[in-house]
């Protein structure tokens, strides 16, 4: 009984090993599952503006400018996925009120 349980926590643990290791292995290959962000609409050819308000923003951008694709909703869970576009975050980032890379979220 003693073996058997043994061999049951040994396999387990081989298998926890294995599963964090193929995690980090993806993570440091930059492979992804489901990317929760559009990307970016507002091309190098087309003239970033800025907005005066997330009211006008979000008429164009329904789910606001992200900085990076990489960036992570602060606020919890919005309604649209942001579009990603540095150069159009950097113009309009003081309507990035908490901060999290994500200007005018909904």
């Amino acid at each position: 009984m003693k073996r058997l349980l043994s061999l049951a926590l040994c396999s387990t643990i081989v298998f926890s090993f294995s599963v964090t290791d193929d995690v980090e292995a993806k993570k440091r290959t930059g492979s992804k599952a489901k990317s929760s962000v559009v990307t970016s609409s507002a091309s190098k050819n087309t003239k970033v503006s800025a907005f005066s308000n997330c009211k006008e923003l979000n008429a164009k951008y329904p789910g606001g400018v992200a900085l990076s694709a990489n960036v992570k909703n602060k606020g919890g869970k919005t309604k649209f996925k942001p579009t990603v576009s540095p150069d159009l975050y950097n113009m309009n980032k003081k309507l990035d009120r908490d901060k999290d890379g994500i200007a005018c979220e909904r």
